[in-house]
Order: structure tokens, then C-alpha cells, then sequence
């Protein structure tokens, strides 16, 4: 037994030990969690709590400040926490694995948690994890010209650096054989309308092919995304080794900074708003437009290179121009071109600018333009092409060329 109160401060006062990082859920890192696994002794959020109570045999689950502790089970807390027992159920997390956040959806953070704690993939002891070689298997793929998802398909080739999918079953020939270096995956759980829900994106010539897949498992599309994420690494270890592991990792997959609805008006600024949905990439500096979010490619595509060259982002509309339905406007300045936008409410607008401006005023970097290496970006303009011949290193030995209106490194090993 014990006293109610005294163990309810002496929770909240773990909760607050410095060197345990119990002030942040032992799962996803949400700040201040409320809820704690009393069966294996780690701090969590309520999210997280919802998932561990789907599996009582590993966790049992209590609230810190509203249930009844026993001083053995505050004892048994005090004796772990979260960082003793991370060290013990990840000690051995791949690189390549994807450690979800707190905004993730809730296929990632499920698996997550099962992977640890229920199939203790990590383990110091337990078998290593490898997903760098083949994989193969189905996907439900929604149709480019329908919203119908069928079974497709998947072959993974990471050596080949490869990903392929088949319309037939037992087909020799692919309908799409997609370069891994082109490749990014990000779970899009509301805009598919599956909890398993992904978009796999590709080039495909100047624009951006959209793949939106599921599969009932959660595991199964969880793999697929480690899989891909595995091949990704592979890909970008030879394509810059002389970069250490830590800095490629946060290039394998990315989710889009913002996305939303905004309404936008053509080059001379006196053609209708149209509403159009928008996706922010910040890793390849691209605001890419659409004009249904499930559509297969975009419309239209803003390259954004940085502040010193020229680029800005203005929240207000220029002189004498109003939008249609929506008031709050954005103007963004490129060396060619301005792009006026309109917002649903001013709360989109500051998040639109925010976004923006994070990436305008971040420098160009060989990992973060990995578009340029592999003729993805518009270069526009002659000058825009010396610009970044002088600002934005190539991957190796050459010289930045053009070629059909991109800039293209040409190397010289």
C-alpha cells in the first residue's frame, strides 16, 4: 500500500529527474507525458498509453496524477525509467529504422512500440535487423485516373537500387521501374483515408509521379517503409561517402513541411484565383501545387532557392490585386516571377510564412538540393544556372552544365 499523495509527488518529481529523460514519452518524444507503463517502468503520453493498453501481456498502464501508486510499483519506476529502459529495447536500432515523433500517425508509433517491446526487435541479445537486400510483396495501389485501389505488385531491388511494380501478378514486364535515388515515402494517413495510408513519390521527366498505397497489415506497410528507407541509405552511402551516417539519415524519407488548400492567380496576376492544394518540400526546396490532393502529378511546381539570391515571401498581396473567396494573401518573389496566393484565414498564413521563410533563409547544400545532381530542377534561367554553379556544390569531381533547361552535374571522373 501507500499514501496516495506522497506517491503522487514522488512521480511527478521523476517525471522532472534530470539524467532519466522521463520528462519526454519513452516513445515518441511528446514533451510532459502524464502516463506511465508501470509494467516495464517508462513515462509515456496519452497517445502512446493507447497503444501500449492494446497489449496488456507487455504493458499495463496507469495515470500519474489520477490513479492509486503503491510504493513497490513507485519503487519499481524509480528503479528504471525511460532512459534505463530504452538503453535495454533499443540498444540496437538500425539506423535506417524510422523512430517515430509525436505528430506521426499511429501505424508508425504501434509498430514501433510492438517492435520493441513486444517483438524485441532491438535488443542487445536479440537478431539483427536487416532490411538492405530484396523485398517483395502487394500493395493496394490506388488507380492514376480513378479513385480505385487495386492489388499491385511490389519488388524492392535495393542493390539495383531499384523499385518496381507489376499491374499483373505473375507479369514480367513493370508498369514503373522507379530509381531509389528518386524516391521518397511519406505516410499520409488523412489524405489517402486509410490508417495505413502512403505516398511513395518519384520523378518522372520534369515532374512528380504520386503513388498512393496501403495494406491492411500495419507491420507489412510499416517494413515496406523501413525497406525502402534501408535502400535509400545504401543509395545515398555510395552517392556521398565521405559523409558520416548521421548526417544521410534525415535525407532518407521526409514528410512535407505544410499542406493545405490556398487559391492562386496566374503569371500576370489578373487571371482568376483557383483553389489549388499546395505541399511544401523543404528537403528538395520545392512548393508543389495540385489540383486535387490525390492527383498522380502536379500542376505546377516553385522552385525556392534562398534569401541572398533574390527570394522572399511577403504576407500580403500586391498593390490593387484582392483574391477571390480568401483574404489573407502571400507573395512569393522569385528572380523570374512573383506567385500570389491567398489563404482560407490568417492562421494558415502564418504558417504558410513560417514554412517559407525557414526555407528561404536556409543555405543550399549538396544534400539538401539533391534534385540538382540528378537534373530534377528547373533551372529557369541562365543566370539562375550560374548561380548555382557558384553556390550549391556538385557531389564529386566536374562542373555544373545545362542541359534542356535544368542544371545537370556533369562529372569528370
Amino acid at each position: 500500500m501507500g499514501d496516495r499523495e506522497r506517491n503522487k509527488k514522488r512521480l511527478l518529481e521523476l517525471l522532472q529527474a534530470a539524467g532519466t529523460d522521463n520528462a519526454h514519452c519513452a516513445d515518441c518524444g511528446a514533451a510532459d507525458p502524464d502516463w506511465a507503463s508501470y509494467k516495464l517502468g517508462v513515462f509515456i503520453c496519452l497517445n502512446c498509453c493507447g497503444v501500449h493498453r492494446n497489449f496488456p501481456d507487455i504493458s499495463k498502464v496507469k495515470s500519474v496524477r489520477l490513479d492509486f501508486w503503491d510504493d513497490s510499483i513507485v519503487e519499481f519506476m524509480t528503479r528504471n525509467g525511460n532512459l534505463r529502459v530504452k538503453a535495454k529495447f533499443e540498444a540496437r536500432v538500425p539506423a535506417f529504422y524510422y523512430i517515430p515523433q509525436a505528430s506521426d500517425c499511429l501505424v508508425l508509433k504501434e509498430q514501433w512500440i510492438r517492435a520493441k517491446y513486444e517483438r524485441r526487435e532491438f535488443m542487445a541479445d536479440g537478431e539483427t535487423i536487416s532490411l538492405s537486400g530484396n523485398r517483395e510483396g502487394f500493395l493496394w495501389k490506388r488507380g492514376r485516373n480513378n479513385s480505385q485501389f487495386l492489388r499491385r505488385r511490389f519488388v524492392l531491388l535495393a542493390r539495383e537500387g531499384l523499385l518496381k511494380y507489376y499491374t499483373k501478378e505473375e507479369g514480367k514486364s513493370p508498369k514503373a521501374v522507379i530509381s531509389i535515388k528518386d524516391l521518397n515515402a511519406t505516410f499520409q494517413t488523412e489524405k489517402i483515408g486509410h490508417p495505413h495510408g502512403l505516398q511513395i513519390t518519384y520523378r518522372r521527366d520534369s515532374h512528380v509521379r504520386n503513388l498512393f498505397v496501403y495494406h491492411e497489415s500495419g507491420k507489412e506497410i510499416v517494413d515496406w517503409f523501413n525497406a525502402l528507407r534501408a535502400a535509400r541509405l545504401q543509395y545515398l552511402k555510395m552517392a556521398f561517402p565521405e559523409l558520416p551516417e548521421s548526417e544521410l539519415v534525415p535525407f532518407l524519407t521526409r514528410n512535407y513541411l505544410k499542406q493545405g488548400f490556398m487559391e492562386k492567380t496566374g503569371p500576370k496576376q489578373r487571371e482568376p484565383f483557383k483553389k489549388r492544394w499546395f505541399a511544401l518540400d523543404s528537403h528538395e526546396r520545392r512548393l508543389l501545387y495540385y489540383k486535387n490532393p490525390l492527383d498522380a502529378f502536379e500542376q505546377g511546381q516553385v522552385f525556392l532557392g534562398n534569401n541572398e539570391q533574390g527570394y522572399e515571401v511577403y504576407g500580403d498581396l500586391p498593390k490593387d490585386i484582392r483574391g477571390n473567396r480568401w483574404k489573407a494573401g502571400l507573395t512569393i518573389v522569385t528572380p523570374e516571377r512573383r506567385f500570389v496566393l491567398t489563404c482560407p484565414n490568417e492562421k494558415e498564413q502564418q504558417e504558410w510564412l513560417e514554412s517559407l521563410r525557414g526555407v528561404l533563409s536556409s543555405p543550399l547544400t549538396p544534400l539538401s538540393c539533391l534534385s540538382l545532381p540528378q537534373c530534377r530542377q528547373p533551372c529557369e534561367k541562365k543566370r539562375r544556372h550560374a548561380e548555382l554553379q557558384q553556390e550549391t556544390a556538385g557531389p564529386g569531381p566536374g562542373f555544373w552544365g545545362l542541359k534542356e533547361n535544368f542544371c545537370v552535374w556533369k562529372s569528370t571522373d
